[in-house]
């Protein structure tokens, strides 16, 4: 689905699409022998960098691929990852942006749903042989799709000397990102140019990103709170991004202190172990300007104590890979930047807080938040149903969050609406863990519920009603493994019932499921 021809207009008229790609900065880069990504030894001038996409999209086209064509890319935190997707944006195919935690499972369905031609993967990465996994997928599809395995580097055969190429229309997709949503399987989120061009222009002053930024990518690059402005963004400002495999304390501390990294993005539960960390070492770089903390709901305790234990200021998000991003300023007084989720970054951003009925609620008041604006999708991927249901006919996009707007415009986030469990920032639909129980297990019915957890902000707990003996955690999780399922969604606590407690209208009561599993 696409803007209407008079709200595209509009948005071009008041400056907010400029109709040009996302990798307008590559050709002729500003800052040539600049490094621009650090990935292990790797250090990659801007210069290198524009060599590399411009091999990768003559590449790209030898293979067969054009305009239109998807492809799947699962690839971790390394210098391969941008380089794949800066060509794709300059040749016009559209990467599917998958999470390296995916498996048979999801990888098989994304490759169904969009009709990939490619699929580009490490060959084996912690432990998992991910180029086996791709073979098979590719080999059961009714169509040709060839697979790249990145080792050290892109295959060769994957690379041609550099020569002109289609450029895409601004308003193409860019590349697809996925979503958090409710329902069993992920839905896609085309993000265009235009959209996307206009989604980083706001942002990345904000984070006060420009050619003195070194940034720091802990999560994974494919998730779109670190792609923007975060990667894409340092990247169009000519700043430095540093790539880390891993979140943990030691390796990001490390890699701060060498790099002297500027400014980095995280979720509540890494944010806790880094403060935690921090708290009894010190803070981990003197360079260290702005931590960014969003993916779910950060308690005050933790938003106050951050700034003191990492020696440097918090900026909180409220967004989503639909479109929407709302952040804490820099110049906030200190109650709004750790009790609030901030306020959206662009003036053409619309919002509405709304009750059942999608009236209005009165300010400060609790609701639903709908949005749209020049960056927020108008749809699905291949997903008409749904459209109807997370979008209102005209064009405004159903969040699930739960909101309440203060007077200053911030927006302060009271809870959700969608069924969804937020492990350590990974949107987990409750909805697919309880299908695949059902599907793999002797039960009558599943329920799957959010937990806390300290260490990941809320585990994967899974309330069955066996039909003959209760299956243990381990047989679940065997069975969960053994059919592809990412690791994340696999459940890590299991409760047996004789039912499922019903609502008045006969749906699992899930509130009273979790206040029974939860201690006072």
């Amino acid at each position: 689905m696409s803007w209407p021809a008079e709200v595209a207009a509009r948005y071009r008229a008041e400056g907010y699409w400029l109709d040009r790609t996302l990798d307008h900065w590559v050709a002729e880069p500003a800052y040539p022998g600049k490094t621009a990504l650090v990935s292990g030894e790797h250090r990659i001038s801007y210069r290198e960098l524009a060599g590399h996409v411009a091999e990768l999209a003559s590449g790209l086209l030898a293979a067969g691929l054009r305009r239109g064509d998807r492809i799947l890319v699962q690839l971790p935190n390394r210098w391969e990852f941008v380089a794949v997707l800066l060509a794709c944006l300059r040749t016009g195919i559209a990467p599917v942006l998958a999470l390296p935690a995916h498996r048979d499972n999801e990888l098989a369905y994304l490759a169904r749903h969009t009709g990939a031609r490619m699929i580009v993967v490490p060959g084996t990465w912690r432990g998992f042989d991910h180029a086996a996994m791709a073979t098979r997928i590719a080999g059961a599809l009714e169509w040709p799709c060839r697979v790249a395995v990145c080792e050290d580097g892109p295959p060769d055969w994957l690379r041609a000397p550099a020569g002109p190429t289609e450029r895409p229309d601004p308003d193409d997709v860019a590349f697809f990102l996925l979503s958090g949503g409710t329902t069993g399987t992920p839905k896609l989120i085309g993000r265009t140019h235009n959209d996307y061009d206009c989604h980083i222009r706001h942002t990345a002053p904000l984070a006060g990103i420009g050619p003195d930024t070194v940034y720091l990518a802990v999560l994974p690059a494919a998730h779109n709170f670190p792609l923007c402005p975060g990667i894409l963004g340092t990247l169009a400002a000519g700043g430095t991004v540093v790539l880390a495999p891993s979140p943990e304390p030691a390796a990001a501390f490390a890699l701060m202190a060498r790099e002297h990294v500027t400014t980095t993005s995280v979720v509540p539960a890494v944010a806790r172990r880094w403060v935690d960390a921090a708290t009894a070492s010190g803070p981990p770089a003197p360079a260290l300007r702005l931590v960014q903390v969003g993916g779910s709901m950060l308690e005050p305790d933790l938003a106050r104590a951050l700034p003191v234990a990492l020696g440097c200021r918090l900026q909180q998000v409220l967004g989503m890979a639909e479109g929407l991003i709302c952040y804490t300023r820099l110049d906030d007084p200190e109650e709004l930047v750790t009790g609030t989720q901030g306020r959206p970054v662009c003036p053409a951003d619309e919002v509405r807080v709304v009750d059942d009925g999608d009236v209005d609620v009165p300010e400060g008041e609790i609701g639903e938040l709908l949005t749209r604006g020049p960056y927020t999708t108008r749809g699905y991927f291949g997903a008409p149903e749904h459209n109807a249901r997370a979008f209102t006919a005209d064009g405004w996009y159903r969040t699930g969050d739960l909101v309440r707007r203060l007077p200053s415009g911030h927006l302060v986030v009271a809870g959700r609406r969608k069924d969804l469990i937020n492990r350590a920032g990974e949107k987990v639909s409750a909805e697919e863990v309880e299908q695949l129980a059902l599907d793999l297990l002797d039960l009558t019915a599943a329920a799957a519920v959010p937990l806390p957890d300290p260490a990941v902000g809320e585990r994967v707990c899974l309330v069955v009603v066996p039909r003959g003996a209760a299956p243990a955690l381990a047989e679940i999780r065997a069975a969960f493994l053994a059919h592809g399922v990412a690791h994340y969604k696999v459940p890590e606590q299991v409760e047996v019932l004789d039912a499922l407690p019903l609502t008045a209208v006969g749906k699992v009561d899930k509130k009273l499921l979790r206040a029974g599993l939860v201690p006072s």
